[in-house]
């Protein structure tokens, strides 16, 4: 008996409909018999469900639109290679956008998480875990960076030309979020490169200060570190913590300072030096106490738990360019740093700024003397 034209018809139209893939749905059968050979043949028949058929009309989709980008860029860089430049370097800038953008969210969640936590839990700024206080830091830093580019948005049609300064000028106006990671790297050498001009500048200023100290043994002992540093020697954290008590108060404590002593200090912490005296003295105090706050979690985590990362971050905030050393290295200098950071006291802020000069310049070039 000849097949069933009718049940062929259906089982090629259930095929056309659904796709090729099976979801393991049982099967159909129907047995048409042969009537030369009066043998029976099972034909099969899978169903496949409306969901996997449009993930599979999906990916179809995307399949073609793919292969016609990449047949249109092929054909913009034979025909047009310097339009074709230009639409690469934009849908690049693009991407990093839209990357940029999703980690700010990830951010922001993350931080609203942790400030939930703090909530519930009372948990004080200062007990918290090295990881969410320095995404804390960082995240308020990033905001303050974003508050200009948002206030020039805010007129009608300005975000065309926000789109032009965001691609003209990264560095001074996106965050690091946006940037690619030859960016970062590049970025972070410009920032250091700044601050590292005013480094003598403030070994300077603490040689002029010597000159007011009264304790002929304090005064001779700065000289001593201020030389020791001029002459390219890296101290060691005993060279620092013998003149420690100077920074407490006068001359050189944070509220006691020349203006400019406190102007050079700011490109540290990359804060602007065009404020008020009395002003600049407070923001550094709470910058630097805020970095206190950091070495006394790092110790609390264990410096062994930080990533690679994570320890040329720590170094980098600190004072230290990692750009050429190797993990090791700033481990050994993160490790000193430590030692020196986590025995000093609040009223000690003023030190701990002049050392992100005295305790990072000459790492590693020369052994400790």
């Amino acid at each position: 008996m000849a097949l069933s034209c009718r049940g062929v018809c259906r089982g090629a139209s259930v095929i056309l409909m659904y796709g090729k893939q099976p979801v393991g749905v049982k099967a159909s059968l129907f047995t048409p018999r042969l009537s030369s050979t009066k043998s029976s043949s099972l034909w099969f028949v899978r169903h496949y469900s409306p969901s996997q058929a449009k993930h599979g009309i999906g990916r179809s989709i995307v399949s073609r639109l793919k292969w016609a980008n990449e047949k249109y860029e092929r054909f913009l860089q034979r025909r047009f290679p310097r339009f074709y430049a230009l639409y690469n370097t934009f849908m690049r800038g693009f991407m990093f956008l839209y990357k940029g953008f999703r980690l700010l969210f990830q951010d922001a969640r993350e931080v609203r998480k942790i400030m939930t936590r703090m909530l519930t839990d009372s948990t004080e700024n200062q007990n918290l875990p090295y990881r969410d206080l320095e995404k804390l830091r960082q995240f308020r830093r990033d905001l303050i960076k974003a508050i200009p580019l948002v206030i020039i948005s805010i007129p009608p049609f300005a975000n065309y030309l926000v789109f032009i300064l965001m691609y003209l000028y990264p560095r001074q106006l996106l965050i690091r979020h946006f940037w690619t990671p030859q960016q970062l790297v590049e970025f972070q050498g410009v920032y250091h490169t700044q601050r590292a001009q005013h480094h003598w500048a403030i070994v300077k200023g603490l040689e002029s200060t010597s000159n007011s100290v009264q304790d002929s043994r304090l005064k001779s002992r700065l000289m001593e570190l201020c030389s020791k540093v001029r002459s390219g020697f890296h101290p060691v954290v005993s060279d620092v913590h013998a003149v420690r008590t100077l920074f407490s108060g006068p001359p050189l404590g944070i509220k006691r300072m020349y203006a400019d002593q406190m102007r050079h200090l700011c490109p540290l912490l990359f804060l602007t030096p065009r404020l008020p005296a009395f002003w600049i003295g407070r923001r550094l105090n709470s910058h630097a106490l805020e970095l206190m706050q950091l070495d006394r979690s790092i110790v609390r985590l264990g410096l062994h738990q930080l990533n690679d990362t994570e320890l040329r971050e720590a170094c980098y905030v600190r004072g230290l360019n990692p750009e050429h050393l190797s993990p090791g290295q700033c481990r050994e200098w993160l490790t000193q740093w430590l030692q020196f950071s986590t025995h000093l006291n609040e009223s000690e802020t003023s030190l701990y700024l002049h050392c992100m000069v005295l305790l990072t310049v000459n790492y590693p070039k020369h052994p400790r003397h």
